[in-house]
C-alpha cells in the first residue's frame, strides 16, 4: 500500500493532530460567523424529549391564525382508530413508533428498507405554516414540522417510469384496533402524480407545533399536501412504491363518485354531499362565520400549473 507521502503530500500540508482534534470547535465559529450553513450540520433526527429544538421558520409560511394544538390533535381523521373524529386521540396511544422502517419499492434505482433514522439523517428539518382543508367544510391552519418529500425520493433515483408514487400507512390490527373492522380496504393507501409528490410544496412531516408527531396525527412520519385536502397525506407511512400507473387510493376504491384520485381543493367541484364553496375555521366556532373556499387552497399560484389542460371537474 502506497503511503501519505508516496502520494505526492508533503509532510508541511497535513492536519496538525492538535488542529484536528479540536475541528468542532473551528466548525462551530465558522457558523456563528455566517461563513458555514448550520443547516448543512443539522441532520434531522427524533428528539428524545419531544421537542424540536432550533427550528428553521419556512419564510413562504401563512401568517393566519394557527389553530390551536388542541384543535388539531383531537379532530382527526384517522381510520385506522376508529371512525369518529375524537376517536383516534383516544386510541392511538397503542400505536408504536420505534422502531420504525419504510420499505422503497418499484420504478428506482435504490429500492431498500431504512430506518426512521436512516430516512431523516442527511436532512435539516424545518418548520411551515400551512393552510389545511378537510373534505367537509371544516379548515385549519397547522405548523408542520418536516423537510421537502422531493428531498427524500431522489434519493431512491425514480426512473423514466416512475410516473406516479403511492404510500401505504401501517395495518397492524394489534396496535390498531380499527383495522379489525372493513371500514376501508386495508392497506390505507395514497398516491401523487410524480410532478406532485416532488413539488416543493409537499412535506415529509414527522412533527407539528415544535414537537414530535402526536400518535393520532400520522406518527412517526406522514405527507401533506397543503393544496389538496387533508386525507391525500397519508399518515404513518410504512412503504413508498414508484409505478408507472396511476395507483389505488382508499377512499377513491370506497367511494369513487365522491373522492377522485387528484382531489384537489375546488369549490368549483362540489362533493355530492355538501358544497365545497365555503369553510369555517376549526376552533372558531359556529358563529365565527365562514370563508370563500380558494381553489388549490390558496396555492394555486404555486401548483396550477401541475394541471395545465387538465379538466377540474372531471378529474377531481
Amino acid at each position: 500500500m502506497s503511503s501519505t507521502f508516496d502520494a505526492g503530500i508533503k509532510p508541511s500540508e497535513i492536519t496538525p493532530e492538535s488542529v484536528f482534534a479540536s475541528r468542532r470547535t473551528v466548525l462551530a465559529a465558522a457558523i456563528a460567523c455566517g461563513l458555514v450553513p448550520s443547516a448543512m450540520t443539522a441532520a434531522a433526527t427524533i428528539p428524545a424529549d419531544g421537542t424540536f429544538p432550533d427550528l428553521k421558520k419556512w419564510p413562504d409560511s401563512t401568517t393566519e391564525k394557527q389553530a390551536s394544538f388542541k384543535d388539531i390533535t383531537t379532530y382527526n381523521n384517522f381510520y385506522e382508530f376508529g371512525t369518529d373524529k375524537e376517536d383516534p386521540a383516544a386510541n392511538a396511544h397503542t400505536l408504536k413508533t420505534s422502531p420504525w422502517s419504510v420499505e422503497v419499492t418499484g420504478e428506482c434505482g435504490k429500492p431498500g428498507t431504512l430506518t426512521l433514522e436512516d430516512v431523516l439523517k442527511p436532512h435539516a428539518l424545518e418548520e411551515r405554516v400551512y393552510r389545511h382543508r378537510c373534505v367537509e367544510a371544516w379548515s385549519m391552519v397547522i405548523p408542520w414540522v418536516g423537510f421537502p418529500l422531493a428531498d427524500l425520493l431522489k434519493r431512491f433515483e425514480p426512473n423514466s417510469k416512475a410516473k406516479y408514487v403511492q404510500f401505504f400507512s401501517l395495518a397492524d390490527k394489534q396496535q390498531m384496533p380499527g383495522v379489525r373492522y372493513p371500514v376501508l380496504q386495508w392497506p390505507y393507501r395514497e398516491g401523487l402524480t410524480i410532478e406532485e409528490a416532488m413539488h416543493p410544496l409537499t412535506l415529509a412531516t414527522v412533527g407539528l407545533y415544535g414537537k414530535v408527531l402526536p400518535n393520532q396525527s400520522g406518527a412517526p412520519l406522514r405527507i401533506v399536501i397543503p393544496w389538496k385536502y387533508g386525507f391525500k397525506g397519508a399518515k404513518s407511512v410504512v412503504r413508498i412504491h414508484f409505478t408507472d400507473r396511476q395507483p389505488q387510493t382508499s377512499w377513491n376504491m370506497a367511494a369513487p363518485g365522491e373522492y377522485g384520485f387528484y382531489s384537489n381543493v375546488n369549490p368549483n367541484r362540489p362533493h355530492p354531499r355538501w358544497s365545497q364553496a365555503k369553510e369555517r375555521r376549526l376552533g372558531g366556532g359556529l358563529l365565527s362565520g365562514t370563508l370563500e373556499t380558494k381553489i388549490f387552497n390558496g396555492y394555486g399560484d404555486q401548483v396550477a400549473q401541475l394541471y395545465q389542460g387538465l379538466d377540474l371537474i372531471k378529474n377531481y
